[in-house]
């Protein structure tokens, strides 16, 4: 296992007027990792990027990234440290690759044209490269930043909500850009409401909360713990209780008896297993069924389970 860039421990914000945006977070990602961070609006995301970034100024704790306290040394790291904002933050009347260059030279490095050409080129910018930013699509505009946050070469990149508001095709070539940076030895972070893109491309999940974080693990590991499968039965005629050969297994009759519903497993596959025995059953004791839908837990379905969950908690 490769040793954490980034050490995050007790980290905690608090604005004026009581709001607690971070409540004693640890994190520890690895070199050459995809790491992403969930949670729904409001849970603390954007300000834990903006705390490692130098953007948010944290209440309490610490944060050390490629082994710098950035509350002593935060220029040593920041340089090694990109950032894809969700939001704009450049002179929108700027040719893109003057802006580029630009972030470029604010990091101390010195021009490097060819370099310039190969991160536009790989963001398909290159053939709008003396374009003002502001005549550009909202999709283009999002490449823009991307650029300038890879312009100074980062070993640690955050992205914040990259694909918001982009089309699918756009959020497709961004995930293989991102493929692209991970071949190379760029660890990333990102954040994203669309699940589906921490399921493709993520090693690892967080789920934050109330700048709480409530699980981080390996996905695999993840949906082994929490994934469950269910299974719903719709009876040929309706039963009024349970067959004694289904007793051991995690059954209902709903529907006035006209639906068995099967909720169990743990994301192993013992689920699908179970529910082929639970089939087999319900034929040896001559109840006939006239459909089945089997559905396995999503990354979606455990986010929302652990969100509820801390709801009820809380």
């Amino acid at each position: 296992m490769s040793e954490p860039i980034l050490e995050i421990e007790g980290l905690s914000k608090i604005y004026p007027g009581g709001l607690k945006a971070l409540d004693s977070v640890d994190l520890s990602i690895r070199k050459g990792e995809i790491f992403a961070l969930l949670g729904p609006n409001g849970a603390g995301k954007t300000t834990l990027i903006g705390a490692v970034c130098g953007l948010v100024r944290p209440t309490g704790g610490t944060i050390r990234a490629f082994g710098h306290d950035l509350a002593h040394d935060w220029r040593a790291a920041r340089r090694r440290i990109g950032l894809v904002p969700q939001e704009m933050a450049t002179d929108m009347f700027e040719p893109v690759i003057r802006t580029v260059n630009y972030s470029r030279g604010l990091f101390g490095l010195a021009p490097d044209p060819a370099k310039i050409e190969e991160i536009l080129r790989s963001l398909s910018l290159w053939g709008r490269k003396d374009e003002q930013i502001r005549n550009l699509s909202g999709g283009m505009k999002r490449r823009v930043l991307i650029a300038k946050a890879l312009a100074h070469e980062p070993e640690l990149l955050f992205l914040d909500e990259p694909t918001a508001g982009v089309d699918v095709e756009l959020r497709k070539d961004m995930w293989r850009q991102i493929g692209a940076l991970r071949a190379e030895g760029v660890t990333v972070i990102l954040t994203t409401h669309y699940i589906e893109e921490a399921e493709e491309m993520a090693d690892r999940v967080g789920i934050i909360d109330k700048g709480r974080l409530l699980m981080v693990d390996e996905k695999a590991k993840m949906m082994a713990r929490l994934g469950r499968t269910e299974a719903l039965f719709t009876l040929a005629a309706p039963l009024s209780q349970l067959p004694a050969v289904l007793a051991d297994y995690p059954v209902e009759l709903e529907k006035d008896g006209r639906v068995l519903i099967y909720r169990g497993g743990d994301g192993t596959g013992k689920g699908k297993a179970e529910v082929a025995q639970v089939s087999k059953a319900l034929v040896a004791a001559g109840v006939d069924y006239t459909g089945i839908d089997v559905h396995e837990s999503s990354l979606e379905d455990i986010f929302v389970q652990l969100i509820d969950r801390d709801k009820v908690a809380a």
